[in-house]
């Protein structure tokens, strides 16, 4: 049977907002409620914080998490997943959990789990849901995806994709919204790791063109909803408080 980490890449040095992790959202800071909210995926079985900064590592250890050091050097959250699979290869599956998104439902990651856990072919997944608001198609911040007739992302990108010729194929096509919850086998995490930046990540600013411009099918789940608020600068805090206690999370 696989083994499953959840892993949360807390980096203290954020470029737009420093210490991001230790920000408290309603009296608990980010990285706790990140944590919490995977602790509750049924299908993990070790959530672990990597992070390059002690104080980071002493606020998990605070509340009972499980954190493992990793270098200060990563340029990306895939690059902390990958040194946490090396040094843990005890997990075949591990799963990136982002460390902004304090309110990520664990229900959406034991779905975006569940397709590696049942075909050892598959060696790469992500979740996406339909766009609510057709007007989001538009926002460059909203990253879109279409998919092949077996689930298989063909194209992520943040312009609006498909584009719509025939408007009567929209209602049958909606727009779809990825969410940046990533699930890799551990060898195919580290195949992916060690890829150069392909042109068309660095054309989109989209890390997952890599891997299909490489080979790498990514399975996509749709779900009817599954977007979280993330915390990317000081104004998004209201926002997210506001959510946690519309759904009775805040404490």
């Amino acid at each position: 049977m696989s083994r499953i980490a959840a892993i949360i890449p807390a980096r203290f040095a954020s470029s737009r907002l420093p210490g991001k992790p230790l920000i408290k959202i309603a009296g608990v800071t980010m990285v706790e409620r990140v944590w919490r909210q995977a602790k509750q995926a049924k299908l993990v079985d070790e959530v672990i914080v990597a992070t390059e900064d002690e104080r980071i590592a002493e606020v998990v250890q605070e509340f009972g998490g499980q954190h493992l050091m990793t270098s200060p050097d990563h340029l990306s959250g895939t690059d902390r997943l990958a040194e946490v699979a090396s040094l843990k290869p005890e997990f075949d599956i591990l799963v990136n959990v982002q460390g902004d998104q304090p309110m990520i439902d664990p229900n959406a990651i034991d779905a975006a789990i569940a397709p590696l856990a049942k075909d050892k072919s598959i060696q790469m997944s992500t979740i996406a849901a339909p766009l609510a608001d057709i007007r989001e198609a538009d926002n460059p911040d909203t990253v879109k995806v279409v998919l092949d007739a077996q689930g298989f992302a063909l194209y992520f990108s943040r312009s609006p994709i498909p584009h719509f010729r025939n408007e009567a194929i929209q209602n049958q096509l909606p727009y779809l919204g990825h969410v940046g919850l990533y699930v890799y086998r551990r060898d195919c995490l580290l195949t992916f790791a060690k890829l150069p930046p392909s042109l068309l990540e660095l054309a989109e600013s989209l890390e997952q063109l890599r891997a299909l411009e490489n080979g790498i099918r990514i399975k996509v789940v749709v779900q009817k909803s599954c977007f979280s608020p993330e915390v990317n600068i000081l104004q998004d805090l209201d926002k997210v408080e506001s959510a946690l206690k519309a759904a009775n999370l805040s404490t």
